[in-house]
């Protein structure tokens, strides 16, 4: 099995990267291919099993978005038949329709979601989040300039429980579609959140994969979730 690390050296905000450490650790077996900027990621020509996207900077956002622009449509294909995504933070942005700056000028997105970002970089949106996928909760943190907007039917990820969603009016936080994950949420989710991994896995088709640190993992998760309900 593949997976593939899109551009470390600039979409590693806000320690994500240490969820594709986690997940090296679920996957001794599997390779693990971190793709430079200025080279060809290797889902162009092949099939990966997972593909992984940080967080990054608004400048770095829109020069992501022009050396993606050419693989639109092998992106689209992939999600279509099931390839596994996990994109963090405003990298969810880049398959998105537009981001709006605050003058009103538009970046135009790879448009495979309609999604569509409005940047106030004089605001930063700091929060915790709690939330709900498949009846497990889920916890995370938020820390971004941008609130993004859909049409209705869109394919959520995570059901609002305690935070803000997509945009302070929306109960729900994220796109899942077939195996893709979107999310706005920020750091480590894949160990602060054990049934999340456990989902990837099985996306990936290892199910019976017992998580690395198993037993430490879930006795802080199951702490973690205490402080989360006692707080926010």
């Amino acid at each position: 099995m593949k997976i593939e690390i899109l551009f470390p050296e600039f979409c590693n905000l806000f320690g994500d990267m240490s969820n594709m450490w986690y997940l090296r650790k679920c996957l001794p077996e599997a390779e693990f291919v971190e793709t430079p900027f200025e080279a060809e990621p290797a889902f162009a020509s092949e099939d990966v099993g997972l593909i992984y996207l940080g967080p990054m900077t608004e400048r770095t956002q829109e020069r992501v978005i022009e050396k993606l622009r050419p693989l639109s449509d092998r992106i689209y294909e992939l999600i279509e038949k099931g390839a596994c995504f996990l994109f963090t933070g405003n990298a969810l942005e880049i398959l998105g329709e537009s981001i709006e700056n605050e003058d009103g000028s538009k970046i135009s997105g790879l448009g495979i979601f309609d999604l569509r970002a409005k940047r106030d970089m004089m605001h930063r949106h700091n929060s915790t989040f709690l939330g709900r996928f498949d009846g497990e909760e889920v916890m995370g943190f938020k820390s971004q300039f941008t609130m993004a907007y859909t049409a209705p039917g869109y394919y959520p990820f995570l059901q609002v429980t305690k935070g803000t969603g997509l945009n302070k009016k929306l109960k729900t936080e994220g796109i899942r579609y077939k195996n893709f994950v979107g999310t706005y949420l920020l750091g480590p989710i894949l160990i602060l959140n054990p049934c999340l991994t456990k989902r990837l896995l099985s996306d990936l088709g290892v199910p019976n994969t017992r998580l690395a640190f198993d037993s430490e993992i879930n006795a802080a998760y199951r702490k973690r979730l205490k402080d989360f309900h006692a707080k926010t």
